[in-house]
């Protein structure tokens, strides 16, 4: 006889929550408060493996290829979530997102998807993914088969692989060339991924971007150097940036950033080094970093 296989930590009950549905609203916030409380000790364990797959997108990335998240339901989704918030915050499409059943699964639960290997994998060819691309399959089990679907095909491309799961015993393990696996345990409600295990994912993918981009010289110390000006509250953080770094007046940190077309790099270049946006252009363009030209340019100054 076969020995009978163990229930997936992401849809067992949890002793913790027995009962819910008798308790207080106070208590059953508490209880859930509690088993949020897991999350974070829950990465810290794995910040060896973020540390990882962050070199892997920084090398990914500087050698032209992409990072890409790939997932279904609430893992796609937040998958999603952080690839779209890279471009105005670290002005990158570097950054890409594949979410089974995509876009109306944006939105609304679509039944089916995330069973179909093959659908991974047509999505994959839509967005010309190669080997030298990262993929990064994100399945709160470790066993969605459109994920795993998707892995496989990357591995037969050559491409690297890194997993996200909170299941110690996820099939995906076998196909990633790095598993981080926070170990949030059975969620509040069992099998309601979305909630321990999906900020897990939150948090993870986070970290991820965040310390890639920081790697890549798009942050400069704890600014947003590369930040997209699309609305009127970034032009106000730019404006403070521009002031903050250089000593300019509200109105001088305006007129170059008109002066730049609304290039933040470009206009902190222009101001620090009192040069023309063709010529802070170029020294951005040539340079190692953004974050390393304007670092250089701001040490000048202050010499």
């Amino acid at each position: 006889m076969k020995p009978k296989s163990r229930e997936r930590i992401t849809e067992q009950t949890n002793p913790a929550s027995a009962w819910l549905d008798t308790k207080s609203t106070r208590e059953i916030l508490r209880i859930i408060n509690r088993e949020d409380q897991r999350v974070a000790p829950a990465i810290r364990k794995t910040l060896p493996q973020i540390a990882r797959a962050v070199d892997l997108a920084v090398d990914t990335i500087r050698d032209g290829g992409r990072l890409v998240y790939l997932g279904a339901g609430t893992s796609g989704r937040l998958g999603v979530l952080d690839a779209a918030e890279c471009v105005p915050t670290y002005g990158t499409d570097r950054v890409v997102a594949v979410l089974a059943g995509a876009p109306a699964s944006l939105t609304s639960s679509l039944e089916g998807v995330e069973d179909d290997p093959q659908l991974a994998v047509r999505d994959l060819k839509k967005i010309r993914f190669t080997r030298n691309d990262l993929l990064v399959g994100i399945s709160a089990s470790g066993g969605a088969p459109y994920v795993l679907g998707g892995m496989r095909y990357a591995r037969r491309l050559g491409a690297k692989m890194v997993g996200l799961t909170c299941n110690p015993e996820a099939p995906l393990m076998a196909l990633a060339d790095v598993t981080i696996i926070p170990v949030v345990g059975p969620e509040v409600i069992a099998g309601s991924s979305r909630m321990k295990a999906g900020t897990a994912q939150k948090l993870v993918l986070n970290m991820l971007s965040t310390a890639t981009m920081v790697r890549l010289g798009r942050v400069l110390s704890n600014r947003m150097i590369n930040v997209q000006l699309t609305n009127q509250k970034l032009c106000r953080r730019a404006e403070g940036i521009l002031k903050k770094l250089t000593g300019v007046s509200q109105a001088a940190a305006a007129k170059a950033l008109k002066d730049s077309r609304r290039s933040l790099p470009v206009a902190l270049l222009m101001v620090l080094k009192k040069i023309p946006r063709s010529e802070a252009s170029r020294r951005l363009e040539e340079g190692p970093s953004v974050a390393a030209v304007l670092r250089e340019a701001i040490e000048k100054v202050n010499q």
